[in-house]
């Protein structure tokens, strides 16, 4: 194995990747839809330089004398991973780093098992070769520590730092004479044990999700709430389904999750890296799930519940069984999703007694939701009635859960967080999207009919309905899609819908918005009327989400950077009913629009994603005039 370093220039071994918190990532095989397991040799080149430089940066943090913690690596299911890996592997064994290989593993599984005590030897961070949504052809890394979670901005800065003097500072005949050492004895030794590891992880998982639905660390509180889901399931049997599109899910702990609970359990496409259809678990590639969702309830008359996974298996959209008299199933909306998740565990904290209110109905917990900027205003709606406020970050899981824990050490309990924009849904104290959390915050939604232990007290959905002024709606039999139906109506541009998308020249997005203001500005005394007319919007105010920062009433836009703008518009209560939002995006090339607007008639929300897509392509071509 031999490389003339001087062929692969610093600018062609990271041509066409992206370094963000969220994930390294770009294209590793010949196309960014290709399926082939071939990875051109500079990126085989990066992945080194990658692992020296996270070797460099645990070490930074365990000083110079400290003994090395062991490093977890796990991948998704895409066909590069195995080239990737085996760099990976053999440069950690050549810095005398431990490895624990999981193999394919989904993201959650694998941050569990970083967080968790029962992982020896004791680890230092993790490893994840993924591209979470993207195309199958794209791959890259998250990194992360043994807390469990991916890096902060901050740390990612300080790794992209160690990542670029490596690469500035290879000397090709050195890092001939390092790639042709042999490690070969370690790496079959790591490889050998991957199935051990394998199933420490699943353990670790397993034993993590049911903490999470809990909430709690507590064995009895654990077995208190189970025995009364079984309870709520056994009067009222619910199945389940996943299309897991040949996903890291595939071959996590899913079925033995809902066995647990007693819940029948259907799948399809559950051969680890089988893609049947796109990745990203949206619109058309949810219809095979709905289809299944379908079939099995007409079989069975109980299954009203189907999800699909990312490719890592860090999120999953769903569907419902929602006939309406038509026996038919449901896409639920990535935003609905999301909404849903944070009703039910806002409830759950009324339920179990953490979330509680005076006699004029004030909370008397500091309580919050966390979502990024293009969170739907619904969760506002419903944070409202719990009486609790959001709290908004840029778009970027490190972002949302630094927020997160940012306010629970100022004594806030933010039991969910997360991106309402891909339904990605954070319960506490996970630190990554699961879409077993979500399932799970389902599941007590649907099952938790009465108070604890099946006393008087009221059910989940219930304390929503009342709490939400809705009471006069609330039944005893309410279905699934009773309350999704509950929700507060908006209507949203979906975040993969191809209006949602813009490409943009402008490299400087300061300057961008900056150009987008005097647009907007200019336009909106010329529409103004015509949208209080139409939709009763009065007036405006601009705020902008850059890290975990929250800027309101923005006078200069261009304040917002690289960040996400929205402009949120008002009625003549001063109320928020819609917004529009822009960010270009720091995992794709692309530049991401969206429209937010209270109601069910499409027609504001139609508008307003027409018209802030003119408005960006105005700003981009007058900077290129």
């Amino acid at each position: 194995m031999t490389s003339d370093i001087r062929s692969y220039p610093a600018s062609r071994i990271l041509d066409g990747l992206i370094l963000s918190p969220s994930g390294w990532r770009g294209v590793f095989a010949q196309d960014e839809e290709s399926l082939d397991a071939e990875v051109p040799w500079e990126r085989l080149l990066f992945a080194a330089a990658a692992a020296l430089a996270f070797d460099a940066f645990l070490g930074e943090r365990e000083g110079p004398d400290a003994p090395k913690g062991a490093v977890v690596i796990g991948t998704d299911t895409r066909p590069t991973r195995a080239g990737i890996t085996a760099f990976l592997l053999y440069v950690f064994a050549a810095r005398g780093r431990q490895t624990l290989y999981t193999g394919a593993a989904a993201s959650p599984e694998l941050m569990a098992f970083a967080g968790s005590s029962r992982a020896a030897p004791r680890i230092a961070g993790f490893v994840y070769v993924s591209a979470s949504h993207n195309p199958p052809g794209y791959n890259g890394f998250k990194f992360g520590l043994a807390t469990g979670g991916v890096l902060s901005a901050g740390e990612n800065a300080r790794l992209v730092e160690l990542l670029h003097t490596i690469i500035k500072n290879m000397d090709s005949e050195q890092f001939d004479a390092f790639l042709q050492q042999n490690y070969s004895r370690q790496l079959r030794r790591i490889v050998r044990n991957s199935v051990k590891v394998k199933n420490e992880a699943l353990g670790a998982y397993g034993a993590f999700l049911r903490q999470v639905l809990a909430g709690s660390g507590d064995e009895k509180a654990i077995d208190a709430l189970y025995a009364d889901l079984r309870q709520g399931l056994k009067e009222r049997p619910l199945g389940v389904c996943a299309d897991f599109n040949g996903s890291a899910r595939a071959s996590s702990i899913d079925r033995a999750f809902f066995a647990e609970l007693g819940i029948p359990f259907t799948s399809i496409h559950d051969t680890p890296g089988d893609f049947a259809h796109g990745i990203v678990p949206e619109g058309a590639n949810l219809e095979t799930c709905r289809f299944l969702v379908e079939e099995t309830f007409l079989e069975d008359g109980k299954t009203v519940l189907g999800y699909v996974p990312d490719c890592d298996g860090d999120r999953g959209n769903l569907v419902i069984w929602d006939d309406g008299g038509r026996g038919r199933a449901r896409v639920l909306g990535a935003q609905e999703v999301f909404a849903l998740a944070c009703m039910s565990e806002l409830a759950f904290l009324v339920w179990n007694g953490t979330l509680r209110y005076d006699e004029k109905g004030n909370s008397l917990t500091r309580a919050a939701i966390v979502a990024n900027g293009p969170t739907s205003l619904r969760i506002d709606r419903i944070a409202a009635a719990f009486d609790v406020p959001v709290f908004r970050a840029e778009v970027g899981e490190a972002n949302v859960t630094g927020l997160a824990a940012r306010l629970r050490e100022r004594g806030c309990i933010v039991r969910v967080a997360g991106e309402g924009s891909a339904g990605g849904v954070i319960i506490h104290p996970q630190q990554v999207r699961d879409p077993l959390g979500t399932i799970g915050a389902i599941l007590k939604l649907f099952a938790l009919r009465r108070g604890p232990g099946g006393g008087d007290g009221q059910g989940l959905f219930e304390i929503w309905c009342g709490l939400s002024g809705q009471r006069e709606s609330f039944r005893r039999d309410f279905t699934l899609a009773d309350a999704a139906a509950s929700l507060p109506a908006f209507v949203t541009t979906g975040a993969y819908t191809p209006e949602a998308k813009l490409t943009v020249r402008a490299a400087d997005h300061r300057a961008l918005k900056m150009r987008y203001q005097e647009i907007f500005m200019r336009e909106w005394e010329e529409k103004k009327d015509a949208l209080g007319e139409k939709f009763g919007i009065t007036g405006w105010e601009a705020s902008a989400d850059k890290g975990m920062e929250e800027l309101q009433n923005l006078a200069d836009f261009g304040k917002a950077e690289r960040g996400g703008l929205k402009v949120n518009f008002l009625n003549s209560g001063k109320r928020k009913i819609a917004f529009i939002w822009m960010r270009g995006s720091a995992t794709e090339p692309v530049f991401r629009i969206m429209a937010d607007a209270e109601g069910t008639d499409p027609r504001l929300e139609r508008c307003l994603i027409g018209w802030q897509r003119e408005m960006v392509l105005k700003a981009d071509e007058s900077l290129h005039a």
